[in-house]
């Protein structure tokens, strides 16, 4: 890219479209260049594929990404003044990037944005949880996530059984996509810094999906079983069958939430859906 087109400092960006971040929006921002760099990087392969990033901010890993072999980038951003700082960077852009000025709680992705898609994003922390369950409940819609987290919530994520991290989130994210902590960052890297390090996530899809019947039936499962996590699981999941549930998947009902493997829960969701 010539000289004279080059997108000025990302600093030089939140200055001129006052864009100081928004603790209502869960905003903090990436500056550093190399970490975006190898941010984007991480979400390889995109070669082809419809990149889709959830609150660019000051456009800093949206630039990333379009620096990848991406096909294209939509960028989805509520804030109106994120919105116009990266118009400009949409006219260096060749084409290759979208700006919506939306909500993501409310998007319709797949529809937004044809396939292969992937999501890249360093996500509001006040709304990054909900987001991935939603996306994982169409998990077979995308090719990756490659999402910022605080490093409490993607350490949920990879939790493993009968440790204190490990619940619904944890099952469901593993039971449909292979999880993996790539790089941590720490709270020094943002502007403003949070009061936690965070950690970026790679979850790919795995080849074979669940039917709709089944996700919709774990999602039930599981917010049951840890919604009384100290309960034994007979209790917990009284209004689904209880014990007799139970006793058909082969689980002792004196059990708790937490100490099911994410097998044990596919084995109870398929006795569930065949009541």
């Amino acid at each position: 890219m010539p000289d004279e087109i080059l997108p000025p400092p990302l600093r030089e960006v939140i200055k001129t479209y006052d864009l100081r971040a928004d603790k209502s929006l869960g905003q903090h921002f990436l500056l550093d260049t190399d970490l975006l760099t190898s941010i984007a990087a991480m979400a390889a392969p995109l070669e082809g594929v419809n990149v889709i990033e959830i609150g660019p901010g000051p456009g800093g890993l949206t630039r990333a990404l379009l620096a990848t072999k991406a096909r294209h980038v939509t960028a989805i951003e509520y804030d109106p003044r994120a919105v116009a700082a990266i118009k400009a960077l949409a006219e260096t852009a060749q084409g290759r990037l979208t700006i919506l000025h939306a909500d993501a709680m409310k998007a319709d992705l797949p529809a937004l944005v044809p396939a292969p898609r992937a999501i890249a994003a360093n996500l509001p922390y006040n709304i990054g949880t909900p987001l991935l369950i939603s996306w994982l409940m169409q998990a077979a819609q995308y090719q990756s996530f490659t999402l910022m987290f605080q490093l409490e919530v993607a350490e949920r994520l990879c939790a493993a059984p009968s440790t204190p991290a490990y619940g619904r989130i944890s099952v469901l994210a593993q039971w449909l996509c292979d999880v993996d902590i790539v790089m941590h960052i720490p709270a020094s890297a943002f502007a403003p810094p949070p009061k936690v390090d965070s950690a970026l996530i790679r979850l790919v899809p795995k080849p074979s999906q669940p039917a709709r019947e089944q996700i919709q039936a774990m999602e039930k499962l599981t917010a049951a079983a840890f919604g009384q996590r100290r309960k034994m699981l007979r209790g917990a999941l009284k209004g689904l069958g209880g014990s007799d549930l139970l006793q058909a998947a082969g689980i002792d009902p004196a059990r708790r939430a937490e100490t099911l493997s994410v097998q044990e829960f596919e084995r109870l969701m398929l006795v569930l859906i065949r009541k």
